[in-house]
């Protein structure tokens, strides 16, 4: 794979949550969030980084109160699979109005709104420099966007997973409820799992883990911080081994 990458570009591939799409409205998509994410990411690809993106659904459906009620589960994971092609669509569309190349890839396949996911495809459409938004999950259910985002930041051959997250990176404790917590610039996969610290779920953790992904948790609200963590300066807080 790496033989598919020029050797002087950066790739990455970028994880938001569907919430943060909803900015202070709590549901669905807000046209200035959307905007200003779209912004950022047409910034960062203009500066020679290969950019791929997973975003979450749950600012349109979240299956956990239906499962407590009883609600099957492969059926509520599916919906919020189908949450995160809606997401997609969106982002697809606010970048290619920006002027950006942009291809929405799904591990669904739906031919009319999306192209079937493949790996060796999603290479070759970075590396033309197309902004390959994946949608879908990981196409089973009982995984989260994070795990499908380490997933195909590994099959992307991407240098790392950037997690866009409400805070500048991790901390010891939650720094909204402590404000003693501290922060780590770096940590290995090993001290995460010592501290107990909440970087992705197990599943998605366990994954970059084996395979050495590196993770960066950053703040996508600190101005120019994704523009920092996406060309590789010191920025939010790095897991490797």
């Amino acid at each position: 794979m790496a033989s598919e990458q020029n050797s002087k570009q950066r790739r990455i591939l970028l994880k938001i949550s569907g919430e943060a799409l909803s900015g202070a409205d709590g549901f669905g998509i807000n046209p200035k969030v959307l905007s200003d994410t779209a912004k950022a990411i047409r910034e960062v690809q203009q500066q020679g980084v290969q950019t791929a993106l997973v975003i979450g659904g749950g600012n349109i459906f979240r299956g956990a109160e239906l499962q407590r009620t009883g609600f099957d589960r492969v059926a509520g994971d599916q919906m919020g699979m189908l949450a995160t092609v809606m997401n997609g669509l969106a982002m697809r569309e606010e970048l290619i109005k920006q002027g950006g190349n942009c291809v929405l890839m799904s591990a669904y396949g739906i031919p009319s709104i999306t192209t079937q996911y493949q790996a060796r495809l999603g290479r070759e459409l970075l590396n033309s420099g197309s902004c390959v938004i994946i949608a879908g999950g990981s196409g089973s259910p009982f995984f989260t966007t994070d795990t499908a985002a380490v997933l195909r930041a590994i099959e992307l051959d991407c240098s790392e997973v950037l997690k866009a997250t409400k805070v500048d990176g991790v901390y010891s404790a939650d720094p909204v409820k402590d404000p003693t917590a501290k922060r780590f610039e770096v940590l290995t996969f090993k001290e995460v799992i010592a501290k107990e610290l909440k970087v992705m779920d197990l599943t998605a953790f366990a994954l970059a883990s084996e395979h050495n992904m590196p993770i960066r948790v950053f703040s996508m609200n600190k101005p120019g911080a994704f523009m920092r963590a996406a060309t590789g300066e010191a920025e939010g807080t790095v897991v490797s081994d």
